[in-house]
């Protein structure tokens, strides 16, 4: 792996046009603070224009020499630590703008200080300073990009104050703060802290710890809000449990004991043992919140140890938190959303990259080539300045936001770059005596001071310096008297420039050294990538040159993962479909026109596979795909079958692909195989060899045959199936076989119930609220093998309800049913036997349904089983309940499922008295048993005294059944008492001796 590829990050360089030296300086939205050395005391600002052109705004004084300043965009403030008598101060320097108008008018106001009207209305014209005391020295500070808040560091404590936004009138809105919170830390001293979305980092020299505020919910007690501290995890703080550092000093002064090295990530950074206390000092209101801290990170170094003795300058350098926003769209480029946060720091030698999003991860470590000075962190690349050089490395934020905006970016559909990508240096450009940096958009600020025996080298002409451009600008008219300090703006090339030196760089390495193709081509993916995820990438000039360039990465990582032989050859798939390349695109370029020798890796085979397997509006032409199937021959023959059921592949030509087909077939012969011979006999025309190859196996297998490749059926257009040559010949000559492979296709995923539903109305080429009898056909097929209640009982109203439409609207099918009722009962548990009592009530008189008794039967029998959920079916059975004996039947059917026998009894009698019996006989148990003489036995003997001798049916029914049935399952006193008063004596005596016979008999 290539570890330096010496690209040119770096253009053209100015000098900034300080008139004293620089000691401190820092970035805002569009200028450069630069704060002078002790001797004047002052901050000039200058404002960057295009390629780093730097034009002076102004400058103002500052109470003394300052010690540590930062910008924050929110709010457009600079805050200082200033030193005067030996003590120092806090200030923040608002509206210093109007200085480029002239105005010098300053105001100097204490922090929360009430302002009056008339003093607040000079603010609009005059820089104001807002003094900020504390009760300890300010060490160090940092500025929220995200809402401009702010947080010093003091000793054993982090204090954050926020920024607010006062309005004053509609005219005027003037920022101050308001002390917040206090972090009480024990025995820690702050070197650096960073600040960003309620995300704290502080470093002591070799300590780093890095927390989160949480919200918490708002206490009942307000009074206490401000007194009460809320703790991080408790600690024993005995002497017994935790040593104090005066018992961890020594008294012999010859040794040094180093704690040892310790990283806790997440949840176990708790073990740190730091206590840390939260004191609110805001003023209570509605909107004040509590807060809780959570420890997302620990790591502790220990000095470097030589062979030649302990190293002193070992400790932390460069903190920072750097935040990647969420990708930009359009309509709403102005509202940023926070997607990731990453903390960088520092040691002499090596630096650290940690993810500190939902998991907390070091992603990336860098090893200097020597003693680094400082570093500062962009979403692109990480800058570091050692004692004579300026390096670039690369970094992988964009690779890890791209993976927390998208979770499920490693697809075949997308891809990115690991994050766990080796880092490497673009870049080491020499300078003398770098020491200091911070970088602004695309240009890098850079301090050199170079030592007194080195100036006379520094005016000589040398290639280690960046040429500078005709109109830079030298702060100094006499360099030989002053010290060899410059403050240089080095303009970065555009992302662009680079993107493009990287691929042309590439080329080198691509038949020598693969890994190092496909890393740099990566490395140009994140750059462009990381452009693109800016939260001002939609109003850059460069915005169509950067989607055209991520485009083009993706199909030149796409060719390389096709091309070698790695193990992530996989990847060419979602590469080549975020190029948005075509199939014919991407053949051409991989494929040599005449070079019947040419071997193909597994990357461009599993791209070929997946994407002629998958529905696709692509059509080869008949050339390329033909070159698909010699490619598929030499290189996975077991998968030319299924190439050729592909949609794209419609074009073919057939002769061709019949001649791969048996050429395969001699070496693995199969049912697809055969199948698709059959399919292309079809294509040709060629009936004889069609029914050769259908007649090799057995229907059942051919069935089965088609769940290995759906798609000789069916094919998906524009996400809508479609049936195929081979379905509709399938649907004229043999359309048993295509129920039973749909059949097949559903019960093994490959076709869902509303899809088989358009497939069959379209091949018998049915209206969208026409149902084809196949479609009956194939959903009484799959009543028989479905075991999915939610299926079954979806088929069986659909069945119910054609079967109703039919017999109402006498309406025949359109063609054969394939099983007859008899055929269904037989194979079927969910049609059952029909019950004699419906047989009787069918066969008295004359029904005009008698056309349609197919349907009738089907219908009858469906509700005779046990399957059918009645409740739901009722208003599908709405429109036959009025008919005459077939509604008679279906009325009794629901009432009986119901268990409402009673009134089915009532129906019976009313409608078709002579089935009553027979449907007591068949009914009538258990618990339903007591209507025989509580319903049945008193209607029978009404009606038959009603019409005396002229109804011989009532009169046999009630003789030879029902009082036969009573008789013997009632006592004797129970069997009287229901006996008319009026009857014939001799009518009844028979069954009163039985009923008293039996029980003597027992």
């Amino acid at each position: 792996m290539v570890q330096l590829y010496n690209l040119h990050p770096f253009g053209s360089q100015r000098v900034v046009p300080c008139k004293q030296e620089p000691a401190h300086f820092c970035c805002g939205q569009d200028v450069l603070f630069v704060a002078s050395t002790a001797a004047s005391c002052r901050v000039e600002v200058f404002a960057v224009r295009e390629q780093g052109r730097c034009e002076a705004l102004g400058s103002f004084a500052t109470l003394g020499p300052v010690l540590r300043m930062a910008h924050s965009s929110a709010g457009d403030y600079l805050v200082t630590i200033e030193e005067k008598s030996k003590a120092t101060f806090l200030r923040a320097y608002m509206n210093w703008r109007c200085m480029s108008g002239g105005s010098s008018r300053v105001c100097v106001r204490m922090v929360g200080h009430k302002m009056e009207e008339s003093y607040s209305e000079t603010l609009k014209e005059q820089m104001s300073v807002v003094e900020m005391p504390l009760s300890d020295p300010p060490l160090c500070i940092s500025c929220c990009p995200v809402n401009g808040d702010l947080l010093v560091g003091c000793k054993n404590k982090l204090v954050m104050f926020c920024l607010k936004y006062l309005v004053i009138n509609q005219n005027l809105t003037v920022l101050d703060f308001e002390r917040s919170l206090i972090l009480h830390i024990d025995n820690l001293i702050p070197a650096e802290v960073a600040f960003c979305a309620r995300h704290i980092a502080v470093t002591t020299e070799l300590d780093v710890l890095i927390l989160k505020l949480e919200p918490v919910q708002q206490s009942a007690d307000r009074t206490e809000r401000c007194a009460e501290g809320v703790s991080a995890p408790e600690k024993a703080v005995d002497g017994d449990e935790r040593p104090s550092t005066h018992t961890l000093q020594l008294e012999l002064d010859d040794f040094i004991i180093c704690q040892k090295p310790v990283e806790l990530l997440g949840e176990e950074s708790k073990l740190c043992d730091i206590p840390i206390t939260l004191e609110s000092t805001e003023l209570p209101t509605e909107d004040t919140k509590r807060f809780q801290v959570q420890y997302l990170l620990f790591r502790r170094f220990a000095p470097d140890q030589s062979p030649f003795g302990f190293c002193e300058e070992t400790k932390l350098h460069s903190l920072q938190l750097l935040p990647v926003y969420r990708t930009a769209y359009e309509e709403t480029e102005n509202k940023r959303k926070l997607l990731s946060l990453f903390c960088f720091f520092s040691l002499p030698h090596v630096g650290y990259l940690y993810s500190i999003g939902k998991l907390v991860e070091l992603i990336s470590t860098y090893q200097y080539s020597e003693k680094s000075e400082q570093a500062v962190l962009t979403p692109q690349f990480l800058h570091v300045i050692t004692s004579q050089n300026l390096q670039c490395f690369t970094v992988r934020c964009s690779a890890a936001a791209a993976r927390d905006e998208d979770p499920y970016i490693d697809t075949t559909v997308k891809a990115c770059p690991p994050v766990k990508l080796d880092v490497c240096t673009l870049r080491m450009q020499l300078f003398i005596g770098p020491r200091a940096i911070c970088h602004f958009k695309n240009h890098i600020i850079l301090l050199t001071k170079a030592d007194t025996e080195d100036i006379t080298e520094r005016r000589k002409p040398t290639r280690r310096m960046l040429s500078r451009k005709a109109d830079s600008i030298k702060s100094r008219t006499n360099s030989e008297s002053e010290p060899g300090w410059n403050l240089y703006i080095i303009n970065t090339v555009s992302t662009i420039q680079l993107y493009r030196e990287m691929v042309e760089y590439s080329r080198t390495y691509e038949n020598v050294k693969t890994e190092s193709c496909i890393h740099l081509l990566s490395e140009a993916h994140l750059l462009v990538r990381a452009a693109i995820m800016d939260p001002h990438f939609h109003k850059t000039d460069e915005k169509e040159d950067l989607l055209r360039a991520f485009r083009e990465s993706c199909a030149f990582l796409g060719d390389c993962y096709s091309r070698f032989d790695t193990k992530d050859y996989h990847l060419a798939l979602p590469y080549y479909r975020m190029s948005g390349l075509s199939m014919t695109e991407v053949l051409k370029r991989l494929v040599s026109e005449g070079d019947e020798i040419q071997t193909y890796e597994r990357g461009f085979i599993f791209y070929l596979t997946h994407s002629l397997t998958e529905d696709s509006n692509e059509e080869l032409s008949k050339e390329s795909g033909n070159k698909v199937l010699q490619i598929f021959y030499l290189a996975d023959p077991v998968q030319l079958p299924h190439i050729l059921c592909s949609p794209c592949m419609r074009n073919v030509c057939p002769v061709t692909a019949v001649k791969y087909l048996q050429k395969v077939e001699k070496m693995m012969p199969s049912v697809v195989l055969t199948l698709t011979k059959a399919f292309l006999a079809l294509k040709m025309g060629d009936l004889t060899m069609y029914e050769h190859e259908m007649g090799s196996y057995k229907e059942t297998a051919l069935a089965c045959g088609f769940i290995g490749q759906p798609r000789l059926l069916q094919q998906r257009k524009e996400g809508i199936v479609t049936p195929t040559e081979f379905a509709v010949h399938l649907k004229e000559m043999q359309p048993g076989l295509l129920v039973a492979a749909t059949v097949a296709l559903h019960e093994n995923s490959k076709i869902e119930l509303e899809e088989a539903d358009t497939f069959f109305k379209m091949l018998c080429s049915s209206s969208e609220n026409t149902i084809p009898q196949l479609l009956v056909d194939f959903w009484e097929a799959l009543l028989v093998v479905s075991s999915r209640e939610e299926i079954l009982q979806e088929l069986l109203l659909r069945v119910i309800s054609q079967y109703v439409w039919r017999i109402s609207k006498k309406q025949l099918p359109e063609t054969k049913p394939l099983k007859t009722t008899e055929d269904l009962i037989n194979s079927c548990s969910h049609f059952g036997l029909i019950f004699p009592w419906v047989t009787s009530i069918m066969s008295v008189g004359c029904s005009s349904d008698k056309d349609y008794c197919e349907d009738i039967s089907r219908l009858q029998s469906l509700l005779c089983s046990q399957s059918i959920n009645i409740a739901s079916a009722l208003s599908v059975l709405e429109p036959l309940t009025e008919a005459d004996n077939v509604g008679l039947t279906i009325r009794v059917l629901c009432n009986t499922r119901l268990g409402k026998y009673e009134e089915a009894i009532d129906q019976l009698l009313r409608s078709c008295p002579d089935a009553a019996v027979f449907y007591a006989q068949h009914e009538l148990k258990g618990d339903s048993q007591a209507l025989w003489w509580n319903k049945l036995l008193p209607e029978l003997c009404k009606r038959t005294r009603l019409t005396g001798n002229d109804c011989p049916v009532l009169i046999s029914s009630l003789k030879a059944e029902t009082l036969s049935v009573v008789a013997m399952e009632l006592e004797l006193k129970d069997f009287l008492s229901l006996l008319p008063e009026d009857g014939t004596a001799a009518f009844f005596l028979p069954h009163l001796l039985h009923c008293s016979q039996r029980k003597l008999l027992t």
